[in-house]
């Protein structure tokens, strides 16, 4: 796959599957397998035995990671946008490619 060009703390919407439609704000990106965890979308219910941490244990619902083609940015207007790159002033800046708008 391509280069990653969503990091964490954008805002992204759920383009594809059983979530979309959904928005939230990437919380982690796992870049080894192309995924993102998105704050509020795909829950889970995970069983966990009690622990020191847990000491009742029982049943925790939690983000499970969504694969980055699944997910397009949003611009601050609310579109869902591809993202490009490009160079101001010596820089290297992502924008929106809807509306050429520097995120």
């Amino acid at each position: 796959m391509g280069k990653i060009k969503i990091r964490r703390d954008d805002k992204v919407r759920v383009i594809a599957g059983e979530h979309k439609g959904s928005e939230g704000k990437v919380v982690k990106m796992i870049r080894e397998k192309n995924k993102a965890i998105v704050e509020g979308v795909n829950l889970i219910k995970k069983h966990a035995k009690p622990s020191a941490q847990n000491p009742q244990g029982g049943i925790i619902e939690k983000e499970a990671p969504i694969h980055i083609s699944n997910l397009s940015l949003i611009t601050n207007d609310g579109q869902a946008t591809r993202v490009g790159y490009r160079m101001e002033e010596g820089n290297k800046v992502r924008f929106a490619k809807k509306n050429n708008e520097v995120v």
